[in-house]
């Protein structure tokens, strides 16, 4: 059976790059794309790379124009996915890939997003550890997903073996990031510009601003509900590569733990996945490792003269970031074989 897929803010980045995964997916049907001030202009005008499609034009984010699919994504921006979810009840599954219904704190919600607090959905990162099972119980059957925000799942994927195996300290992880400007959106912004990130980094939301925060505290504990609070230091610094993510995070060593069960914690956790790999001991991933790829690439150190265990991932922030999480968890939630439509393999040079 065909599945029929709608994606709303199509000629956005997300929407693109959910767009360009799904026109290799052998199960699906692309009916319809939608956007708001560029409906009614064809979608090749916007996505040139996009060639399968240019058949399809841009009608407008209208709930009317949504309902009757099978699936449908939203790739809106933080705030508008809401307005939606009510009027598609009667679509068997929808997939949000803006933040608006990633958090089940209303604190957090009010802290960092504010305005009415919605309904929480399931998470889209499979991988992620929960409570001794994996995420992708969760998102079996699940008929509203919230694709996770990029670096909020590349900082839980990190850490959450860490954490759920006791053998790091989740009361004082620092994480800085290096990460491609795509991940803003493709709204016009000053500091986004070329000429703002060329030849420069540039950090932002320092000091405990960034709306990711909430998101990687709510996954590490849901990796282990009896572990200590979770306190993070988190510093994002755009450079200038279009897409990727190149984490570092650290967190202290419990005391008494060797070195082998640090790396069993890390390696035990995701032996199993296609999509989540931890590299060999001595070996750290780059970004152009994983660029067009549904892969998260993990290196980890053992710093015993500062009692930390360093965790470097690498992840491309469209794919395994946003759009290859919601097409990874579609495909579970509709029973299809995870992997379908997506690689582990990148692009290179």
């Amino acid at each position: 059976m065909t599945i029929s897929v709608a994606v709303s803010g199509a000629s956005g980045y997300a929407g693109g790059e959910i767009l360009r995964l799904l026109a290799a997916h052998p199960e699906v049907e692309i009916r319809t794309v939608t956007a708001h001030s560029n409906a009614g202009q064809p979608l090749i005008d916007h996505q040139p790379h996009l060639r399968s499609l240019a058949h399809l034009t841009l009608q407008d984010t209208t709930p009317e124009v949504l309902a009757g699919h099978d699936v449908v994504f939203l790739a809106l921006p933080h705030g508008q996915s809401a307005q939606y979810t009510e009027m598609l009840a009667d679509v068997p599954l929808v997939i949000d890939a803006g933040a608006d219904h990633r958090l089940t704190d209303r604190a957090a919600w009010d802290q960092f997003y504010g305005g009415d607090f919605p309904e929480p959905w399931a998470y889209g990162v499979p991988e992620l550890l929960v409570d001794g099972g994996k995420q992708r119980d969760v998102l079996a059957g699940a008929r509203r997903i919230a694709a996770p925000g990029c670096n909020a799942s590349t900082v839980s994927l990190s850490l959450a073996p860490g954490v759920a195996a006791g053998v790091i300290d989740p009361g004082d992880i620092v994480s800085v990031l290096a990460v491609g400007p795509s991940g803003a959106g493709k709204s016009l912004k000053t500091n986004l510009l070329a000429s703002e990130i060329l030849g420069s980094a540039n950090p932002y939301a320092v000091g405990g601003t960034h709306r990711h925060i909430p998101e990687i505290r709510q996954a590490l504990a849901a990796a282990a509900p009896a572990a200590a609070d979770i306190r993070i230091s988190f510093t994002p610094v755009l450079v200038p590569m279009a897409r990727g993510i190149l984490t570092t995070s650290t967190a202290p060593i419990v005391p008494g733990v060797t070195d082998a069960q640090i790396r069993e914690a890390w390696e035990s956790a995701y032996a199993d996945e296609t999509f989540v790999q931890v590299l060999p001991e001595g070996r750290f991933p780059r970004t152009a490792d994983v660029l067009g790829a549904n892969t998260a690439l993990l290196g980890l150190a053992i710093d015993r003269a500062a009692n930390r265990v360093v965790v470097v991932a690498a992840v491309d922030n469209l794919v395994k970031g946003t759009a290859g999480a919601a097409i990874q968890s579609m495909n579970i939630a509709l029973g299809l074989p995870e992997s379908t439509g997506l690689s582990v393999n990148g692009v290179a040079p």
